[in-house]
């Protein structure tokens, strides 16, 4: 491969007369998109209100976006202070999951209080999704070639068994680079069926939740640690692995105090359907004595 033949991929998916719609835009989407059919699937056998993640998402996928961009310009305000409209240029990228995740999950509590449902019930219904979501939003982030690491050699990258259009897309700026943004889906990927084996454990309510945020943050915490285009705080302190840290030892905190205090008694499978074991137990007619 010669070095001058690699082009970057064309963020722009495809064009309907005056639209453009950019890949970034198109895979976000289709996270979202199926990680509510997974939802939608578990909250109806949790015996959750129909449609109430249909419902929730109108509110809380424009608050994400809206959090996660806010988020992003705060610590990289330098990039817009000459050309503010630019703020509103997201298809171009930028992006900061936490900041979409504190919209969203402040738009479902304020949303289960409305409802009189249990926030922690939705939550743990919607944390696979969640990490699924990311996973898949993660390969916008590649088109755009964003989120990457330091310098590496391209046998480097050849070693890790990588496909050609990967490798190439990782030759930023004259060099190639650490595909992190493949290393944090991959975590993500391995997460979503860490926790979908959790719903059939029968945690206590609101673990599930918790379960994905620590472990989400340990992985964020060290490829953070490898990425090049970071967040910082006094352009020095690397702001995810700040939230990170928080997030668990936080998450940890929680989850001792509901135990504690009892308001994680209920247990994720309390209601709903039941296993095909307890439902044979029951129709199982009982002897005659």
């Amino acid at each position: 491969m010669f070095i001058g033949t690699i082009q970057p991929l064309n963020p722009v998916a495809f064009e309907l007369g005056p639209f453009t719609v950019y890949w970034y835009g198109l895979l976000i989407g289709l996270g979202a998109f199926i990680g509510y059919l997974i939802a939608n699937r578990e909250a109806k056998k949790r015996g959750m209100p129909a449609d109430m993640f249909a419902d929730l998402l109108l509110f809380a996928l424009p608050a994400a976006i809206v959090g996660a961009r806010i988020y992003y310009v705060i610590f990289r305000w330098e990039q817009f202070a000459e050309n503010p409209v630019r703020v509103f240029y997201i298809w171009e990228g930028g992006l900061a999951i936490h900041g979409g995740l504190i919209g969203a999950l402040l738009t479902a509590y304020i949303y289960a209080r409305i409802k009189g449902l249990s926030f922690w019930k939705i939550a743990d219904i919607a944390a696979p999704s969640i990490i699924l979501g990311q996973a898949i939003g993660r390969w916008g982030n590649f088109v755009n070639q964003e989120v990457y690491g330091g310098e590496v050699s391209r046998s480097f990258l050849e070693n890790l068994m990588l496909p050609d259009f990967i490798i190439n897309q990782m030759y930023i700026q004259g060099a190639y680079h650490h595909p992190t943004f493949l290393y944090e889906s991959v975590w993500n990927i391995i997460g979503f069926i860490l926790l979908l084996w959790l719903r059939r454990v029968n945690l206590r309510r609101g673990e599930l939740f918790i379960s994905y945020a620590i472990w989400y943050s340990v992985g964020r915490f060290f490829i953070e640690g490898i990425r090049t285009d970071n967040l910082l705080i006094l352009d020095v302190i690397r702001t995810a692995q700040i939230v990170s840290i928080i997030t668990v030892i936080g998450g940890i905190i929680i989850l001792i105090y509901r135990r504690k205090t009892g308001l994680s008694a209920p247990r994720y499978l309390d209601d709903g359907t039941t296993s095909k074991s307890n439902k044979q137990k029951r129709s199982k007619p009982k002897k005659k004595k």
